[in-house]
């Protein structure tokens, strides 16, 4: 059976001015015309949504947002609803990314609730999962990236509104990867968990992305293990012939 259409989403993170929307015009004008074996979607820092979703006009490529607040408004001061995205143009958001974990302290009830919240907006939900280098070394990285997809998806999630992004806390941006196999156990064990949650058909549809340290020269490894179904790109997203060199990984 084939698998689900691949994604590659590029993740900005608190990086981006006006000047860098030329990234974004080049990276559209790269791809059009181009028949591509997956979707692309740019999260651009929230200043910058509302100029991207103009810029992106009529373009395939899908925006979406890195964060959003559980509640649908109210006195959170600072905080971006998923309605707010939404209004915005964005198609998903971000959730649960290793970072919002360990320096916000996000538990996996809260990534949950956010999840739930980018549902009731319309939202497709890319919930990250990821354990630390101490984890690994530990021998808990499936029961460490298992607990916390139990704990972060919300009832009824399916492949509509639901990505997985597992993401190896100690290779986001340290320059290090997991090795092929180790990406593929662990992508296998989280489709296993999609499916004895979701069931078979639902399980088997849900993207499963690898995010850590993807670049040109390691995309087509990577995104070639089984149960990869694109990836969440980090700092290689910002420069739009970087992000080409890991999008043509489907090409």
């Amino acid at each position: 059976m084939a698998g689900p259409k691949a994604l590659v989403a590029g993740n900005w993170k608190m990086n981006g001015l006006t000047a860098e929307l030329k990234e974004v015009r080049l990276l559209a004008d790269m791809l059009k015309g181009v028949r591509l074996g997956c979707d692309v979607m740019v999260c651009p820092p929230a200043t910058l949504i509302r100029p991207v979703v103009q810029l992106l006009g009529s373009s395939s490529i899908k925006v979406g947002g890195q964060n959003c607040h559980a509640a649908a408004s109210g006195a959170f001061t600072g905080d971006i609803s998923a309605e707010m995205l939404e209004d915005a143009g964005c198609s998903a958001v971000i959730v649960g990314h290793s970072e919002r974990r360990a320096r916000h302290c996000e538990t996996d009830a809260i990534v949950r609730a956010k999840a739930e919240a980018a549902r009731r907006a319309g939202l497709a939900a890319i919930i990250c999962i990821g354990e630390t280098l101490e984890q690994r070394e530990s021998g808990r990285t499936l029961e460490v990236v298992s607990g916390q997809l139990a704990g972060s998806l919300p009832p009824g999630f399916g492949s509509a509104d639901t990505v997985i992004a597992y993401e190896p806390v100690w290779a986001i941006g340290t320059g290090r990867t997991p090795t092929p196999g180790q990406v593929e156990e662990v992508h296998r064990q989280i489709r296993r968990d999609l499916i004895e949650m979701a069931g078979e058909e639902q399980g088997s549809a849900i993207r499963v992305l690898y995010g850590g340290s993807v670049k040109p020269d390691n995309a087509e490894e990577l995104l070639g293990c089984d149960n990869v179904d694109g990836a969440l790109v980090g700092g290689a997203s910002l420069k739009a012939a970087d992000f080409i060199g890991i999008i043509k990984a489907y090409a």
